[in-house]
């Protein structure tokens, strides 16, 4: 359920009639988290709400995108939702991870209101083991998408001119049949159901991920929002993904929050 922020003037719900939805799956590395962190931060968007919802662990904590002192005290929790009306985008920011068996309750109220709202699609920034591929996905850039079929048909001829690789169906059953071929995304958290549910109910999603391992996953952050931005064009950048480059000279803006990732330093009183 989508709660707008209250400002003391009773305003009623933003419009996003129209706008691209912007969200990450809660998955490997957080690669998906931290390039949504990357694309608030750089927009400076405005946080215009909150989606209340029992499936994400419980969580708050100070603004993550603190500029100054005055603003470092808002609280944020788990689930927040940021709007830039001038480029109609809509993100929904996701910080707590999900309670088991409750992963198609949120998708459920999530691609509700996607329709409520009158989004026109759904951007989901993902990630996925990369010890778990096939051969085939050995092969070239660590990147991959999905488009559901009813955005196949928008922007289709777009990832061809980008030249991106789709996501590869994988065996089945390996070693026994390699003609069943299926969906698989291990490590991916909600991305599989939630793809297949917005394929079923006809709604415009893509899926873009990173095949990448758990440690220190900010260069794969950076190379994903580079990857979103070829197509959506969110800033203007000469980073390129093809060489996977993570060039601190990006116009990408690192947000306040990230100095605290590795958690703080040793305290030296304990030497």
């Amino acid at each position: 359920m989508f709660i707008p922020c209250d400002r003391g003037g009773g305003s009623a719900a933003p419009d996003f009639k129209g706008f691209t939805l912007l969200m990450p799956a809660v998955s490997v590395g957080n690669v998906g988290q931290l390039a949504v962190d990357l694309v608030i931060s750089t927009l400076d968007m405005a946080k215009v709400g909150y989606f209340y919802t029992d499936c994400l662990v419980p969580m708050v904590g100070n603004n993550p995108y603190a500029t100054a002192e005055e603003n470092s005290t808002e609280l944020s929790i788990n689930a927040e939702v940021y709007s830039l009306p001038s480029k109609k985008l809509v993100v929904l920011q996701i910080r707590s991870p999900f309670i088991k068996n409750k992963y198609r309750a949120f998708c459920e109220t999530l691609l509700s209101w996607v329709k409520s709202s009158k989004c026109a699609r759904v951007v989901l920034l993902s990630s996925s083991h990369a010890y778990q591929r096939d051969d085939e996905q050995l092969l070239g850039t660590p990147l991959r998408y999905l488009l559901t079929p009813d955005l196949e048909k928008a922007v289709g001829g777009r990832m061809q001119e980008l030249n991106w690789k789709e996501m590869e169906k994988v065996a089945a059953y390996p070693g026994i049949s390699d003609t069943d071929k299926v969906l698989h995304i291990p490590g991916g958290g909600i991305t599989k159901l939630l793809f297949t549910e917005s394929c079923s109910e006809g709604i415009q999603m893509a899926v873009l991920l990173k095949f990448c391992s758990e440690g220190d996953n900010i260069p794969d952050a950076f190379v994903l929002v580079n990857y979103l931005n070829e197509w959506l064009q969110l800033i203007k950048s000469e980073v390129s993904t093809s060489s996977n480059s993570t060039d601190p000279s990006s116009q990408w803006k690192i947000p306040s929050s990230w100095r605290l990732l590795f958690g703080n330093g040793l305290p030296p009183a304990l030497f």
